[in-house]
């Protein structure tokens, strides 16, 4: 394995796991429903890069729009 193949890996390692930490952040603050679609995100990171890291920034920008 490269080293740019670890890099790939490690990075999205951290995009889903930055994920279920919002998703956490959306329990704690009583918002079940974005926490929900950020641990559903984090999970589908996880087979395609960058899932979790859009419905994050479209979760904030629903909120400001709202």
């Amino acid at each position: 394995m490269s080293t740019a193949d670890t890099r790939a890996e490690t990075l999205k390692k951290a995009s889903t796991v930055t994920t279920v930490i919002d998703a956490m952040a959306e329990f704690a603050k009583g918002r079940r429903a974005g926490g929900l679609v950020l641990l559903g995100a984090a999970a589908l990171s996880s087979r395609i890069p960058g899932v979790g890291t859009a419905a994050s920034v479209l979760l904030r920008a629903y909120r400001r729009l709202r």
